[in-house]
């Protein structure tokens, strides 16, 4: 699904109105259409969809990739991890228990989404998939 797509996805389901809509893309982009932004633009009206509470939900698709290279890193040592054994689930549901121990350990009460992870917040999780994937690696799986 292209980015237009999931905006106007974002738009519906956030109930935004269009001046409202207009606005948030001038204040975001300095752009009023979607039709004259490019696609680190468009990116950027995600992410201030998102924080407003939209969420991008799979039907067994592949979610967007995400723009920041952390967040693409995690998802690559969390598949790897899996491809070599280190992890047996390598579900989306797994990553997200996995983040949370790192992040809201105890609190049963927040969610945690990986593709929503602040630098710092992240930042351990990669050090500790890059040590499982190193184990992985030298053949210590399990």
């Amino acid at each position: 699904m292209n980015a237009n797509a999931i905006i106007n996805i974002a738009k519906a389901e956030l109930g935004l109105e269009e001046d409202d809509y207009r606005a948030l893309l001038v204040r975001v982009t300095g752009q009023s259409s979607l039709r004259a932004m490019d696609e680190r633009q468009k990116r950027a009206v995600l992410d201030e969809l998102k924080r407003l509470g939209f969420r991008v939900k799979s039907k067994g698709k592949a979610l967007p990739q995400s723009a920041k290279p952390y967040i693409r890193l995690i998802h690559a040592l969390w598949a790897s991890c899996h491809r070599l054994g280190v992890i047996e689930n390598g579900s989306r549901e797994a990553l997200r228990a996995f983040c949370k121990r790192f992040v809201a350990h105890g609190d049963d009460g927040v969610a945690v989404d990986p593709d929503l992870l602040s630098y710092a917040q992240a930042s351990p999780i990669i050090e500790a998939l890059k040590k499982m994937e190193a184990r992985g690696k030298a053949g210590g799986a399990g």
